[in-house]
C-alpha cells in the first residue's frame, strides 16, 4: 500500500482542529460522562466496562489489521513505534476497561470514543506503515529513547493513578473521594497528566505530525477536564489538599 500523504495530513490537522473546537466548546462545562453526567439526562447509556472497551478496541485493532495487509513491518521503527502505540490500547481495552468501577457511559459519547479511535489507529498505523522513513542509527538517537522514555514514564504514572482512583470506591457504589498517593499528592488529574506525557513522548520518539495531532488533541481534551475535576474535589471536600494543582505539578 502506497502513503496517502493528503488523507494523512487531513486527519492530522483534522484531530488538531478537533481538539481545539472541543476545549473551547467546552470551556464552561465538560462532555457529560462520568462525574460530570447530568442526573436527568435522558440519554440512553451503557455499562462502563462495555463502553470502554468498545470504544477502545478499534484504536488497537486497526494498526494491527494493518499490520496484516501491509510488508513493511519490519523494519526496527516501524515495529518499536507500532508497538508502543498498540500497547497503550491494549491495556486501555483488556485491562482498564475490565477494572474500571465507573459509572454508565450516554451511548452517544461511547460511540463517538469509538469513531476517533477508528481513525486514530488508521492514521497512526498507516503513516507509521507506509509513510515514515527511519535510518539505521535511528533506534539510538536522543529523539527515540528520550521519547520511549517519556512515554512509558507517562504510562506508568497514568495506571498507578487509575489503580488509586478505582480503588477509592467498591464495586457498584457511587461515591467520591480525595484519591491520595502518588502524583495525586500533587495533582488532581494525576490520571490525566500521565496519559498526556505518554503522548508527548510518543510525538518526541516518532517526530510526526500525526503523533503530534495526538498529542495536542489528548491535552485539549483531557486537560480541561482535569481542571474540572480539580473544581468538584474543591467544591465538595472543605478538607481537599490547598496546594494541589489540577494537572501540572506546581504550576496549574
Amino acid at each position: 500500500m502506497q502513503c496517502y500523504e493528503n488523507v494523512v495530513s487531513y486527519l492530522s490537522y483534522g484531530m488538531l482542529l478537533a481538539g481545539l473546537g472541543h476545549l473551547v466548546y467546552h470551556r464552561e462545562a465538560q462532555a457529560s460522562y462520568g462525574r460530570h453526567m447530568k442526573r436527568s439526562s435522558p440519554a440512553r447509556t451503557v455499562p462502563a466496562r462495555v463502553a470502554w472497551f468498545l470504544q477502545e478496541m478499534p484504536a488497537l485493532l486497526m494498526p494491527l489489521l494493518l499490520m496484516q495487509l501491509s510488508h513493511r513491518y519490519s523494519t526496527m521503527g516501524r515495529a518499536l513505534l507500532l508497538k508502543t502505540f498498540c500497547l497503550h490500547y491494549f491495556q486501555r481495552t483488556f485491562v482498564y476497561s475490565l477494572l474500571t468501577r465507573g459509572q454508565p457511559f450516554p451511548l452517544s459519547v461511547m460511540a463517538s470514543a469509538a469513531v476517533f479511535c477508528s481513525l486514530n489507529g488508521f492514521l497512526q498505523g498507516h503513516y507509521l506503515l507506509h509513510c515514515a522513513h527511519f535510518d539505521d542509527k535511528w533506534s539510538t538517537g536522543c529523539r527515540c529513547i528520550i521519547g520511549l522514555l517519556v512515554f512509558y514514564t507517562g504510562m506508568a504514572i497514568n495506571v498507578h493513578s487509575d489503580h488509586i482512583l478505582r480503588n477509592l470506591r467498591k464495586p457498584e457504589e457511587i461515591v467520591y473521594a480525595i484519591p491520595a498517593g502518588g502524583l495525586f499528592e500533587y495533582v488532581s488529574g494525576a490520571n490525566y497528566f500521565g496519559e498526556i506525557v505518554e503522548w508527548c513522548g510518543y510525538a518526541i520518539a516518532t517526530w510526526s505530525l500525526p503523533a503530534f495531532a495526538i498529542a495536542v488533541f489528548s491535552l485539549c481534551f483531557i486537560g480541561p477536564r482535569a481542571f474540572y475535576h480539580h473544581r468538584f474535589y474543591k467544591e465538595h471536600f472543605e478538607e481537599y489538599p490547598k496546594f494541589r494543582k489540577a494537572l501540572i505539578p506546581f504550576i496549574f
